[in-house]
């Protein structure tokens, strides 16, 4: 495990917080169930590169919502859109079109910011990126948020939730993090504590991404329970935000489960993190260069995403 963390901390030191590092392989995104077949691809789709297909569609398709393969390998039928601005949310960054999700995850983001608007200095929650309107790959940022079971929310403490569409895209959320990660900064704050805590403790939570230093920064904040430390998770990046990745829906056959966390809360993982951040290992010189990652093309995803591209 030290050697694995070392190795993902040394590339975190090199890339930086880019999104599409971020939210990929590393988070334990898993492969689809099946893939196209590929004579099933319409020669409309064959040779076109996923996220060009994607990227273009405005809406949700008219099916039964039900999310197909992975999170950073699948797409969505059905999805709904959130709301761009609710009692106690704001959809941020409204050109992208990326507030579509899951029925659970949509639930689940309104209730989340029904809690934050109890907490002093929150109007609620600014939300950011879930999945396109049928989910799938992404034309820019994200390697996962393909099957609209993610949800990325701002650190950022809403003072207002009547932002026009050109603030949303102009305004930033704050960072959290000091020390590379390492720590939090003076932003940081109890009422994110319970915020996090209250997203982990959701039956529905798989797990959350968070960078390393808050996650021992809640390892050391809590005095109780601590079974739902273990659904945070320290991953480099994710100190504007967090992100949220729900379970499969019950009842979604053909949605692919993430690998189960380990046992424990954590913490000792997350502090071997923090070391290795703040006294980084020497670079493996047996390592293999990295493999470049392709774009993925519809042979690459679950078999019903043609489908989803093709419905009304």
């Amino acid at each position: 495990m030290g050697r694995k963390i070392a190795l993902g901390v040394a590339a975190w030191l090199l890339v930086g917080c880019a999104g599409a590092a971020s939210d990929q392989g590393g988070a334990g995104a898993a492969m689809s169930l099946g893939t196209v077949a590929p004579q099933s691809v319409p020669a409309s789709m064959q040779g076109v590169e996923a996220r060009q297909l994607f990227g273009k569609i405005p809406e949700g398709s008219a099916q039964p919502a039900e999310p197909f393969g992975g999170y950073a390998r699948g797409c969505i039928a059905g999805a709904v859109q959130l709301a761009e601005t609710g009692p106690t949310w704001q959809a941020m960054r409204l050109s992208r079109n990326r507030n579509w999700g899951h029925p659970d995850t949509i639930d689940f983001v309104e209730r989340l910011s029904r809690f934050a608007a109890t907490q002093p200095g929150w109007e609620g929650l600014y939300v950011g990126d879930i999945s396109q309107p049928r989910g799938g790959p992404m034309l820019s940022g994200h390697r996962s948020h393909q099957n609209g079971m993610d949800v990325d929310i701002w650190m950022l403490p809403p003072k207002r939730l009547d932002l026009t569409r050109s603030e949303r895209e102009s305004i930033s959320s704050i960072s959290l993090r000091r020390a590379g990660g390492a720590y939090t900064n003076d932003n940081w704050s109890r009422q994110h504590f319970e915020i996090l805590r209250a997203a982990a403790k959701d039956p529905r939570m798989e797990r959350i991404f968070i960078f390393p230093g808050a996650k021992v920064a809640m390892c050391d904040m809590e005095t109780g329970d601590r079974s739902w430390l273990r659904k945070i998770r320290p991953w480099w990046g994710h100190h504007y935000h967090f992100h949220v990745r729900l379970n499969c829906p019950a009842g979604a056959r053909h949605c692919e489960a993430q690998d189960p966390i380990p046992p424990g809360d954590g913490c000792a993982e997350a502090r071997e993190w923090v070391r290795n951040i703040l006294h980084p290992p020497p670079p493996d010189p047996d390592a293999p260069p990295p493999i470049p990652r392709r774009e993925l093309r519809m042979t690459d995803l679950p078999g019903q995403c043609v489908s989803v591209l093709q419905s009304p």
